[in-house]
């Protein structure tokens, strides 16, 4: 006999979409067996009368033949009776008992589903006020009535329609089998009219039916004892954001699913929020409605940014941006540990983890990176010693002679202590957004309507034989204790990254960065204010990281007010490489010591081509083997 299709009972507490779509699909199978059965019981019910009538049509006949008068009565008589004994009630009594059983289950499993999502509604909108302690656990209480009634009555629901599976097979057969034996007894003189075969065929369809009922039996107190034991959980288990103090939070998902609010505008101040189940496909967000078939694409998570935020008083909210910096959707989990897992599992995914050979590693490394770049310890000597042989060399500093870039030999590494010290505080944002610095700065004067840089206000560029423009994102910023070496660089690079995934930081500023023969401005795309300025003189050193090319720092030597001098790292990414702007910091660097020597001047001004003015330079995409030529390597990537 081939097996039967059931419902999962340890899927019901989650109620997703795909239990709800195989859900219809046993429902509509009900609905179907209910009609055939109404017409089954007709055609029965019409063949029990027609019987009937030829109880009466025999008992006349048998007045007219008084030989055969009590044979013919009698034979008639009990082919009716087994006719609605064997025939017409078993399809009568699963019709009233099975089929009605799993109308009213389905009735109550759809009353306690609304009963669910109207108490989730109302403990979504729970404010995040202290005051309201009293309404939030009482809400919390009534969501948890409210879901173990909603996990009962799918349990019961469920065990209903797979124990009508195995029952169907048994009421299509059982009045089959009893209209054939009431036939072959009413012809029982003619029994030479059938054969061995026969008799053997409703023998094996009557063991077959006993076989499912001693199935169904199995089947029944299986589900029973799972019933039980899924009934019997921790109450925690149907109580929202059961614990809020420490939950256990695993940040090494590279896929996740479950249910969030998500946010639509539906006017210009208007918002509505609508529950829906998401989950991660891929490197993409997938949103599956109710008792829709398959999921549809949300949003493109590669190189997306996600970040926690305060939405309309709502707990538990994320928003995820789209890599050009637009907005894009905000979400609501509904406790705690969901909102950081779904927030650490986005952002896992937006580092296109799921596209190496075992992503679950990577991300465990990466994470346990983080852990450790974020703890204070005393010593760093281990973390120097497991890293890998080609990052225990320096990366060799630059300079240019007769026209190539030479690497300066360089001694050992340093300690991690001696370039920064533990616990030095990490800025992630460079200075205020350039909105706020022009209502601090400049107070109700007229912004530039067409985005144009005041002249006045850096007079440098217009003398500037050099102007580069790259776009870059800035990541953070740090004190450092040395600027004698790359390294330093690396190692605000490893602890800014850590940082940002240890705490969720994954929104950056985007500016362009302007690099000339005199400075380094960092300029609002949108409004062309200068966020920042450095003098390229202060610049002690430079470098893009070494595996990945986005990468970029440089050490600014910053003088104080007593007298002092301060090292700060800035760290950016960028969406060319690295070493492209380094390259054009080098050469700045370089044009402002020939700038002393007009014959020095004027023999890197014919080495290098100039724009039809005769004023920017242009810079050709460097390759990645930093020991040819530069001369050979320049070209236009932006100009400014």
């Amino acid at each position: 006999m081939p097996a039967v299709d059931k419902l999962l009972l340890e899927e019901a507490l989650q109620d997703s979409p795909q239990t709800r779509s195989l859900l219809s699909v046993f429902e509509e199978d009900a609905g179907t067996l209910t009609d055939y059965t109404n017409q089954l019981l007709q055609a029965m019910q019409r063949v029990y009368g027609a019987q009937n009538e030829m109880c009466l049509a025999t008992q006349q006949l048998s007045k007219q033949l008084l030989a055969y008068e009590k044979q013919l009565n009698v034979l008639h008589t009990e082919l009716a009776k087994q006719l609605a004994d064997t025939m017409v009630l078993p399809i009568i009594q699963f019709r009233e008992k099975d089929l009605t059983e799993v109308s009213t289950l389905k009735d109550l499993f759809g009353l306690a589903s609304n009963e669910h999502d109207l108490s989730m509604a109302k403990y979504s909108r729970l404010p995040k006020k202290k005051e309201n302690e009293k309404v939030k656990t009482e809400v919390g209480k009534e969501v948890a009535a409210a879901r173990r009634k909603q996990h009962l009555s799918s349990l019961q629901y469920y065990c209903a329609l797979n124990a009508l599976q195995y029952r169907k097979r048994m009421a299509m057969m059982e009045p089959m089998i009893g209209f054939a034996h009431g036939q072959i007894n009413f012809f029982k003189k003619g029994a030479e009219m059938f054969s061995k075969h026969m008799d053997s065929f409703l023998s094996s369809v009557a063991d077959m039916v006993q076989s499912i009922q001693v199935e169904l039996e199995a089947e029944a107190e299986k589900m029973r004892v799972s019933q039980q034991e899924f009934l019997s959980v921790d109450e925690s288990v149907y109580t929202p954001d059961s614990d809020v103090a420490a939950p256990q939070i695993n940040r090494n998902l590279i896929q996740k699913a479950g249910y969030l609010n998500l946010r639509n505008k539906t006017g210009l101040v208007t918002t509505t929020w609508e529950r829906l189940y998401f989950f991660t496909q891929g490197g993409n967000l997938m949103c599956q409605p109710r008792g829709a078939v398959a999921g549809g694409l949300i949003q493109d998570l590669d190189n997306c940014s996600v970040m926690a935020v305060d939405c309309e008083d709502r707990r538990y909210c994320f928003q995820i941006t789209t890599p050009n910096g637009k907005s894009g959707i905000i979400l609501q989990a509904e406790s705690r540990k969901e909102n950081e897992e779904w927030i650490c599992a986005i952002n896992n995914i937006s580092r296109q983890i799921y596209l190496t050979d075992n992503p679950e590693a990577v991300a465990i490394k990466l994470n346990q990176t983080a852990l450790q770049a974020v703890t204070p310890i005393t010593s760093f000597g281990k973390k120097q010693e497991s890293s890998c042989p080609s990052q225990n060399l320096k990366n060799s500093e630059m300079e240019n002679e007769n026209d190539k870039i030479v690497p300066k030999a360089t001694a050992s590494l340093p300690k991690a202590e001696e370039l920064i010290a533990p616990g030095t505080p990490i800025q992630f944002d460079i200075v205020l957004p350039a909105t706020e610095f022009l209502d601090q700065n400049r107070g109700s004067r007229r912004t530039n309507p067409f985005g144009e840089t005041e002249d006045e206000s850096f007079p440098e560029a217009e003398d500037s034989l050099l102007q580069q423009m790259f776009i870059v994102r800035f990541l953070g910023s740090m004190a450092v204790k040395t600027d004698s070496t790359t390294e330093v660089i690396y190692e605000a690079m490893r602890q800014v990254l850590a940082a940002r995934a240890i705490h969720n930081i994954f929104r950056m500023t985007e500016s362009h960065l302007m690099v000339t023969s005199q400075s380094l401005r960092l300029i609002d795309p949108q409004t062309q204010v200068s966020r920042a300025n450095f003098e390229l003189t202060s610049v002690t050193q430079f470098a893009a990281h070494q595996d990945n090319k986005r990468l970029v720092g440089f050490v600014i030597r910053i003088p104080e007010s007593t007298g002092e001098e301060s090292l700060s790292t800035y760290i950016f990414e960028s969406n060319s490489e690295g070493e492209k702007i380094c390259y054009a910091i080098n050469l700045g660097k370089e044009i402002i010591e020939v700038q002393k020597d007009p014959e020095a001047l004027a023999q890197l001004m014919l080495s290098i081509p100039l724009t039809n003015d005769g004023k920017y330079v242009l810079l050709n995409d460097q390759p990645d083997d930093n020991d040819g030529n530069p001369s050979e390597h320049r070209g236009a990537e932006s100009e400014a």
